[in-house]
């Protein structure tokens, strides 16, 4: 395993991202480094597959199941499960520089290499020797349709440009070698089905079964017609992602994955039913209608491991990693200097964006409608750059002071949206479908004084610390001297002469008398009608050119 990073990737002269490490690691050194970082548990007794979904639920780790009852292969579930496990698998430590990563995968793909074997080739399964229910493909969700294999990386070939391209997609097992496969939502994928179907012929396409997550989140990737993921993963890896060559069908597979089958899609159209599911909108997906897809061949390593990619989360975090590159794009494109990007867990990291922007005038808006063309996005809220969009309270806190409804809210209806969606009107996962994107600019408006924004500061915060008083600490005692209010009643009229003052700013200078003095000197002060306040609520002379007005 051979991992070199210098964790960012730095910019060129140009301002381009430009990759700095070399990743070689498979899926098994991955795992590795989950065990070293104590990410991952080792069941080494007997355990039930229906048991095994559940039981991940539970864990705050990873899970590696030694011994299914049943079946020879281990399972592997949950490496994913958590933004830490996301950023280990990435070799990072946020987003920001998975982002980075995607960044410099696109501007710097590397294509693929062809192999002439790879020891996803020790063991070749073809015709009647093929039997899906020989892999411990586990139940995942109560109503599941049926074992479902989750994280399958599918190669086809696009009939027009000869390109290959990758998706993430599931697979009922139906049969010993008959699966079905969801692609109701509009894809390549969906497309070159779509016409093999009405040339009334299969797609050949591979499953590639325990990638390393690299693949996998290049795979999700939402990658221009004319690149292969693939050649992103290679630039994400610094290296070129090694490609076997399947037995039966004329596509390539990941080398050296756990487990690849080749098969088609069946020219059936979508007349199947397939599901329900578990899906990553953390709801329980309904009936679909799919082509089915029979398997040919199976190659796999002889001591195989099962990856069972655990919904929703396992998707989830790897779904927020792939939005960020996309977002800052569309916004960097338009001229807009973008701080941070949150792709909310609770939007399913999918539809909803808090995006903190270094705004001008105007620029609330125009991040809106650049962040809402990426995706399926559906709900943006756009921030100015202090607003941490990490914290809810925060961003609820900024749409509560600074948006009003109808002047900061955007609703752009009849939009692309994604058919697992189940607000939507036709039946979810049934079709085409078409919704309203929201956009909510909760920045300072145009026009609008910012010092109304300056947030509460506790006076001496900086002096003192609980902790310390907790331990025991006291304050030095202060005897109250009524004969010095005339003297620091004096120093007060002194220190406003020039400038007006914060009343805190006043004390702190003042420090040297006990607080109920200063406080009488103040009181003396405003009897005798020498005190008022500037516009900024500071402390000055009455009747100077700083009085506020009424």
């Amino acid at each position: 395993m051979t991992m070199n990073s210098t964790g960012t990737s730095p910019l060129n002269s140009a301002g381009s991202p430009t990759a700095t490490r070399t990743v070689t690691e498979n899926l098994r050194d991955f795992v590795e480094r989950l065990r070293a970082a104590g990410e991952l548990v080792d069941l080494r007794q007997p355990v039930d597959v229906r048991h095994m979904a559940t039981l991940v639920d539970q864990s705050d780790k990873a899970l590696l199941f030694h011994n299914p009852i049943g079946f020879k292969i281990p399972v592997l579930s949950g490496i994913l499960r958590s933004t830490r496990r996301a950023f280990l698998a990435m070799g990072c430590e946020s987003y920001r520089e998975i982002e980075e990563m995607l960044t410099a995968g696109l501007a710097n793909p590397i294509p693929p290499t062809r192999v002439e074997t790879s020891s996803t080739e020790e063991v070749i399964l073809t015709g009647d020797e093929v039997n899906l229910f020989d892999l411990p493909v586990p139940l995942f969700s109560v109503h599941d349709g049926g074992p479902m294999i989750t994280a399958g990386i599918v190669m086809a070939r696009d009939p027009e440009y000869g390109l290959v391209n990758t998706g993430c997609y599931r697979f009922m097992v139906k049969e010993k070698n008959l699966t079905g496969i969801d692609i109701v939502t509009p894809n390549n994928l969906k497309h070159y089905a779509q016409r093999a179907f009405e040339a009334g012929r299969p797609l050949p396409i591979s499953i590639s079964i325990g990638t390393h997550p690299i693949e996998m989140i290049a795979a999700n990737f939402r990658a221009p017609m004319e690149q292969e993921e693939m050649s992103i993963a290679g630039g994400i890896r610094g290296a070129s992602v090694p490609l076997g060559q399947c037995r039966t069908i004329d596509l390539p597979y990941v080398a050296d994955c756990e487990i690849v089958l080749e098969a088609e899609i069946l020219p059936v159209g979508w007349t199947q039913p397939e599901g329900r599911f578990g899906e990553f909108t953390f709801l329980m997906g309904g009936l679909h209608w799919n082509p089915n897809v029979r398997v040919k061949a199976v190659m796999m390593r002889k001591d195989a491991m099962y990856w069972a990619l655990h919904m929703p989360f396992e998707y989830t975090y790897l779904g927020a990693a792939v939005l960020h590159q996309p977002i800052r794009s569309a916004l960097t494109n338009t001229g807009i200097k973008v701080k941070d990007i949150n792709v909310t867990v609770g939007g399913s990291a999918y539809w909803h964006a808090v995006i903190s922007i270094k705004k001008q005038a105007g620029e609330g808006k125009s991040a809106l409608l650049a962040a809402l063309s990426v995706g399926d996005l559906k709900h943006v809220v756009v921030v100015d750059e202090e607003i941490d969009v990490y914290n809810p309270m925060e961003v609820e806190w900024a749409i509560a002071t600074r948006v009003q409804g109808d002047r900061d809210v955007i609703i752009i209806p009849g939009a692309r949206a994604k058919p697992l969606d189940p607000s939507l009107p036709f039946t979810p996962g049934r079709g085409p479908a078409t919704g309203a994107k929201v956009g909510i600019d909760a920045t300072i408006g145009e026009g609008i004084p910012h010092e109304r924004y300056e947030r509460v500061a506790y006076a001496y915060s900086k002096d003192v610390d609980v902790a310390d008083y907790v331990a025991g600490k006291a304050d030095p005692l202060q005897k109250g001297d009524p004969a010095a209010v005339d003297a620091i009643c004096a120093e007060i009229l002194s220190m406003i002469e020039e400038e007006p003052m914060y009343y805190v700013d006043i004390d702190r200078r003042l420090s040297t008398y006990d607080f109920p003095t200063v406080a009488t000197a103040f009181g003396k002060l405003h009897s005798e009608n020498k005190l008022w306040k500037d516009p900024f609520g500071r402390v000055c002379i009455r009747g100077s050119q700083f009085d506020a007005k009424p």
